[in-house]
C-alpha cells in the first residue's frame, strides 16, 4: 500500500488506521446518538456527500460519518495496474482488490471508531458496499438505503447509455482546469434532466477534489473491484436488515431497472423510483432523500 499524502489532521478530517489502511473520515452530530455510515460512488471523495446534507441528517438525530474508501481522498492509495479493457470482458484477474475488500474497510472504521451497529448509506458503487456489508455483516448493520446502485448482475441489461458510458471510460484529465471540465461534462451527462446540476456547484466542489487529492489510477482500480465481484444476488437475497431502495427513473448510467433488480431481490425492501433523477444527488431532493431514510431507519426500531 501507498500511504497518502496527508497530515493526520486535517480540519476536522481525521485518519485512522483500519488493518493496512489509513482511512480518513469526518464526522456530524453526536457520537451518542445512532450512526449513519455514508458510503460513497466510485472515483469520489468524502466530498462527494456535501457537508450540508451531512448536516441536515444530523439534525434529524443522527452522528453521521462520511469517508474516503481506499484509493481515492486522503485515505490509502494501493499500487499496481489494472486492464480495465479486460475487465469489460470478464476477466479480472488484475484486480487488485474486490468489493469484499472495501466493504471490510468500512466495518473496520466502524471498529476504530467504537461502533458496534450503524445504518448504512450508500451511493453507486458506495451501494454496492453497503450491500456487502449488510449480507456478510448483518450483525453490524440496523439498517441499508441503496441508492442508484445495481446487484452487479451481468445477465439483466443494466448497460449505460452510450453517452454515459463514454464518459465513465474518458482518458483522466491532466491538468487542474482540465480536471474541472471534465466533472462538468461528466455531470451534465449524467446528472438529473428534472433537477439540472449546477456547473457552478460542480466548479467548486471539483476544485476542492483535485486539490485534495487528485489521483485517477485509483478509480481504474475501484472500477476493476467491482468488475471483480461479480454477481450479488445470492448474497441480496440474505439481508433481512430493513432496506430502502432509491433510484432515478432518467439515470443514464445505472438504469432504474437495476435499483428494481435490487429491491426485488432482498425481502421486504422498499423501491423508491424519483422522476427527474439521474446518476447524481441533486439538492433539490436533499430533504427528501433524508425523510426517505429516517423512515427505513425508523422500522429498525
Amino acid at each position: 500500500m501507498e500511504q497518502a499524502l496527508a497530515p493526520t489532521q486535517s480540519g476536522d478530517e481525521l485518519l485512522v488506521k483500519v488493518g493496512r489502511i489509513a482511512v480518513c473520515y469526518e464526522e456530524f452530530g453526536r457520537r451518542s446518538d445512532e450512526t449513519i455510515l455514508l458510503i460513497m460512488g466510485l472515483g469520489m471523495q468524502l466530498l462527494g456527500w456535501d457537508e450540508n446534507f451531512c448536516r441536515l441528517l444530523a439534525d434529524r438525530g443522527f452522528h453521521v460519518i462520511r469517508f474516503d474508501n481506499r484509493d481515492v481522498g486522503l485515505s490509502s492509495k494501493c499500487s499496481g495496474r489494472v486492464n480495465l479493457n479486460a475487465g469489460m470482458l470478464g476477466r479480472t484477474r488484475s484486480a487488485v482488490y474486490d468489493l469484499d475488500d472495501m466493504a471490510g474497510d468500512a466495518a473496520g472504521l466502524l471498529d476504530e471508531l467504537g461502533i458496534e451497529r450503524a445504518h448504512l448509506v450508500g451511493a453507486s458503487m458506495g451501494g454496492m458496499i453497503a450491500q456487502k456489508l449488510a449480507a456478510t455483516k448483518a450483525d453490524r448493520v440496523l439498517s441499508l438505503c441503496s441508492i442508484m446502485s445495481s446487484s452487479g448482475q451481468r445477465k439483466l441489461s443494466t448497460t449505460p447509455r452510450p453517452q454515459a458510458l463514454r464518459i465513465l471510460l474518458q482518458p483522466p484529465a491532466s491538468t487542474r482546469e482540465d480536471f474541472i471540465e471534465s466533472a462538468i461534462r461528466t455531470f451534465t451527462v449524467i446528472g438529473s434532466p428534472g433537477f439540472p446540476p449546477d456547473p457552478g456547484r460542480i466548479r467548486e466542489r471539483a476544485s476542492r477534489s483535485y486539490d485534495r487529492c487528485f489521483y485517477p489510477a485509483g478509480t481504474a482500480r475501484q472500477l476493476m473491484a467491482i468488475m471483480a465481484s461479480g454477481n450479488r444476488t445470492p448474497e441480496l437475497l440474505s439481508i433481512a436488515t430493513p432496506t430502502l431502495v432509491i433510484h432515478g427513473r432518467a439515470d443514464p448510467l445505472v438504469p432504474s431497472r437495476a435499483g428494481r433488480d435490487v429491491a426485488a431481490a432482498i425481502p421486504d425492501s422498499r423501491l423508491e423510483l424519483i422522476d427527474g433523477m439521474g446518476h447524481d444527488l441533486p439538492v433539490e431532493l436533499w430533504p427528501h432523500f433524508v425523510d426517505l431514510i429516517e423512515s427505513n431507519i425508523s422500522r429498525s426500531a
